[in-house]
């Protein structure tokens, strides 16, 4: 008698097979059929002797090459049991989860590992940051325990504007993209959140006119000097003031570049270094030489880091110390002004005066590191030449027009 091959499926099969039930050789060729690793079996007689052994094979040749040494030898294997039951494949342990600041911190690494600039880092961290405190409040530990209601709750608790909820909820989205391409979350819990109406609504920049700006130059001679220890005492005067506004309008460098400006490192002569080029050159501008003066002079005084206060090396603190104390009574002198005055204005007013001067937009977008769309976008109401072409189109438009009878009015 022939003995019968047929696999008997374990609980844990892979294709889903009910357990024990079972499946021969045939019934497994058919279209469709899934396909899994349980252990073959035969059942039938040698020399008279019934029995049911496993194969110890899930292919179906090696399970026949292992039945006929049997049919050969003319006996079941003494070494095999009658009706030994199957070993079972320990199921895959649990993958271990991640820990909140095991995945932020792995995030920052990643946006590290990307050469982003010291201030657009420092934004990212600002996000892991909240997101960490949020996590602590709640008492998370993992990240898997965020969900879809955890990111309404965090989203809604910012208190930034359009734009910058806007800019912070991309930066929210990668985090969470970045721990779905990792296997930490199993959906994309920051699907819903959707940007503040209007956020990416273009508004025209608003640079310092020339009466502002001699205003606030006004508004620095009347700080005067540095006052002696005593209360209310001040270690800063109205020209220190006046070297970081110089500055900040003759380079179109940001505050923070400004705050941490390392005169070693950035200038050179009359040469500013701005940032490197993406011909992968450094870029300059030029400073004249009574600036370069200024700046050499407070160099003897505060070291390379011209516009450092006192001990801290801090960029955030010492751009809060310029941005919120210092410029904030340099404006509150020199008001009231029809928009709001901030340091960033400044960069504005180096555009500004550029465009004015009929400086091609191309080059002024390279200086300022953004695209001659957003210059002319942005900055259209001063690029002089598109002025001078909409006047000549007007005038070349209305040339042949009929002109009214001037009449002498009594």
């Amino acid at each position: 008698m022939a003995l019968q091959l047929y696999r008997r499926h374990r609980k844990e099969c892979e294709a889903g097979h009910p357990e024990d039930s079972k499946s021969g050789q045939f019934e497994e060729g058919r279209r469709g059929r899934k396909h899994c690793a349980c252990l073959i079996h035969a059942s039938g007689s040698i020399a008279g002797k019934f029995g049911r052994r496993s194969t110890g094979e899930r292919k179906w040749d090696e399970a026949h090459a292992v039945v006929t040494e049997w049919l050969t030898a003319g006996s079941w294997p003494s070494d095999q049991p009658h009706a030994e039951p199957e070993p079972s494949l320990a199921p895959d342990p649990p993958p271990a989860r991640t820990t909140i600041s095991e995945a932020l911190e792995a995030y920052l690494a990643k946006c590290e590992s990307r050469d982003i600039k010291g201030s657009t880092l420092a934004k990212y961290k600002t996000l892991t940051n909240q997101l960490g405190a949020y996590c602590v409040d709640k008492g998370y530990i993992y990240i898997d325990q965020l969900d879809v209601i955890d990111m309404d709750g965090f989203y809604g608790s910012w208190k930034d504007g359009k734009k910058g909820k806007a800019k912070k909820l991309e930066r929210l989205k990668s985090f969470v993209l970045f721990c779905r391409k990792r296997k930490w979350l199993a959906e994309d819990i920051a699907e819903d959140l959707k940007a503040p109406p209007n956020a990416s609504a273009l508004s025209p920049k608003a640079p310092f006119d020339d009466e502002e700006l001699e205003r606030i130059y006004a508004a620095c001679d009347k700080i005067g000097s540095p006052t002696k220890p005593g209360p209310g005492c001040r270690n800063w005067g109205g020209e220190d003031a006046k070297d970081f506004i110089y500055l900040s309008i003759y380079t179109g460098l940001r505050i923070s570049d400004v705050a941490m400006f390392d005169i070693s490192k950035r200038l050179k002569s009359n040469d500013v270094y701005l940032r490197m080029h993406k011909t992968e050159n450094p870029l300059y501008t030029w400073v004249p030489d009574w600036l370069v003066a200024r700046l050499r002079a407070r160099e003897k005084v505060h070291g390379p880091l011209i516009f450092r206060c006192g001990e801290t090396g801090n960029a955030k603190q010492l751009c809060d110390i310029w941005r919120n104390k210092r410029l904030r009574l340099v404006f509150q002198l020199a008001g009231p002004f029809d928009e709001k005055p901030t340091p960033h204005r400044f960069r504005h007013t180096f555009a500004r005066i550029l465009l004015e001067k009929g400086v091609p937009v191309a080059d002024v977008a390279e200086l300022i590191g953004d695209t001659e769309d957003i210059v002319r976008r942005y900055y259209a109401k001063w690029i002089k030449s598109r002025q001078v072409r909409l006047s000549r189109i007007l005038q070349e438009a209305f040339e042949d027009k009929a002109r009214p009878r001037i009449v002498a009015i009594r």
